[in-house]
């Protein structure tokens, strides 16, 4: 195996179960054997493969292979791989000094990568918004679902609220939310980050192109990050995440004895920067973005992957769309004609329960006047059932009617859930679904509900109320609600 197939010691060790002591004595018990050198049918080329990897440091060695062979060379890549392993040239390490700043002086932004986090049925980004103060490594985080400009905005005037102060000089690299483009050594800043160091008179700076190392601060901050909070956390809400994160913060990371000295902790270093901080204008500075769009026929606009209402008398006219963290709202003009909880899922309707009714008032063909608009708006998933269903020959009218039954007798969240056991099992049938739903009520132990006698009330034989999710009602009591809306007020 040694001399023969050329394993190594260790291979032959693992292959026959003894130790590798036991191999090389029974190899090199005596005088170690040394193989006897044979001549490679690289040796010719040999001088050739140093000079160009001489002049081409970083040449791949199937590149140079190539070239071999159009030289004469016969061997394989392989031999060729373990020579350029050999003698390629070595790569000196760029040595660096350590940068020493005032207290005050600098502070260092970036945004941090923590993959990807499914909100119903979208799949969002989950970027970590991180300043650094340079001198006492103190730092700010915040989670978002973006890397947008009016997050990164939103990023820094919270992170000067928390600092009680703002840093003379702040320092970005390349990121498109702060440099729009360069050329050599003139920058043109995005206009408004401009506008924030305008507001709270600080100097924004970019680092050099491909030169992380000169914020290394923050970049050192982002990976204790990943190591210290992140890692094996299970990501629930992004609002409890940003309360744990500044809860580590507070309780962990500034105990941490302060890189430029171990005789005192970055607590106590913020403490001495924090009189030399700049003081904060008596304003925080406007995050909100700000779009101009016209809606189209619908009484719905697009944004962020979502539909949002407006009242009917707007369609067609030019609006402004002011969104923040939290809450999206509809302007004509100066006069604000709608205001919804921002969502992040995707393909949403967010709608305001006035919107339809007043468009139900003007127009009887309006959403939710048909009975397949009507089934639709209780239970989306009976599309893809309906869909599935005609496609095995059923009736889609007939089916529709059939479903509303069921759903003035179950109800919206027991329908929903057999339409979708009966697309889990291929069986989109009214008996499947009828079977399901009976089956459910019995697990339960609840009474079926008794049809109600509209004869004497034809006028409400088509009357129909939205079902909500109950879980939107739990908003109300969420205490975190009512700070969020007085800020988005303020």
């Amino acid at each position: 195996m040694f001399f023969a197939e050329h394993w190594k010691v260790g291979t032959i060790a693992t292959d026959q179960g003894v130790h590798h002591d036991t191999v090389e004595k029974a190899l090199f018990g005596g005088p170690r054997l040394v193989p006897a050198f044979r001549p490679s049918a690289l040796d010719p080329y040999t001088d050739f493969m140093r000079e160009t990897l001489q002049a081409h440091p970083r040449l791949r060695a199937t590149r140079l292979h190539r070239m071999l062979q159009a030289r004469g060379y016969k061997g394989s890549a392989r031999q060729v791989r373990r020579k350029v392993s050999e003698i390629r040239p070595r790569r000196s390490r760029e040595a660096f000094l350590r940068r020493r700043t005032l207290p005050g002086e600098e502070s260092q932004t970036d945004w941090g990568s923590f993959g990807r986090v499914r909100i119903g049925r979208a799949t969002r980004p989950l970027c970590c918004f991180v300043k650094t103060l340079t001198y006492s490594r103190n730092f700010y985080l915040e989670f978002f679902l973006n890397q947008a400009q009016e997050s990164f905005l939103l990023g820094h005037v919270r992170a000067f609220d928390d600092f009680e102060g703002v840093a003379r000089v702040n320092l970005y690299d390349n990121l498109r939310s702060a440099v729009i483009e360069r050329h050599g050594q003139a920058i043109h800043f995005h206009p408004r980050l401009l506008e924030l160091a305008a507001h709270y008179h600080f100097e924004p700076r970019a680092t050099a192109p491909a030169r992380g190392s000169e914020k290394g601060a923050v970049e050192r901050t982002i990976r204790y990050i990943r190591d210290s909070f992140f890692a094996a956390r299970t990501v629930t809400t992004l609002e409890r995440l940003n309360r744990e994160a500044l809860a580590w913060r507070d309780q962990v990371a500034l105990e941490r004895r302060w890189p430029g000295g171990d005789h005192k902790t970055v607590a106590e270093a913020f403490a001495e920067e924090k009189p030399f901080l700049l003081p904060l204008p008596r304003n925080p500075f406007d995050t909100d973005r700000m779009i101009s769009l016209q809606s189209r026929k619908t009484i719905y606009v697009r944004f962020d992957l979502n539909d949002y209402s407006i009242p009917p008398d707007f369609v067609e006219q030019p609006l402004s769309l002011v969104a923040s963290q939290t809450t999206v709202r509809l302007l004509h003009g100066t006069t604000e004609i709608a205001h919804h909880h921002r969502s992040y899922d995707r393909h949403q309707r967010v709608e305001n329960p006035a919107h339809i009714e007043a468009l139900l008032a003007i127009k009887q063909g309006a959403r939710g006047s048909t009975t397949s608009a009507r089934l639709l708006a209780a239970v989306p998933e009976g599309e893809q059932f309906l869909e599935a269903a005609f496609r095995k020959g059923e009736s889609v009218a007939r089916y529709t009617d059939k479903l509303l039954l069921l759903l003035d007798d179950y109800g919206a969240c027991e329908l929903r859930t057999a339409m979708q056991e009966a697309l889990l099992k291929d069986t989109p049938r009214l008996a499947s679904v009828a079977y399901i739903l009976a089956k459910n009520r019995r697990l339960n132990r609840k009474p079926t509900g008794l049809p109600v006698d509209l004869s004497r009330r034809p006028d409400l034989k088509n009357l129909f109320v939205k079902p909500h999710d109950s879980q939107t009602y739990d908003q109300l009591s969420d205490p975190d609600r009512g700070e969020d809306h007085e800020d988005d007020e303020d």
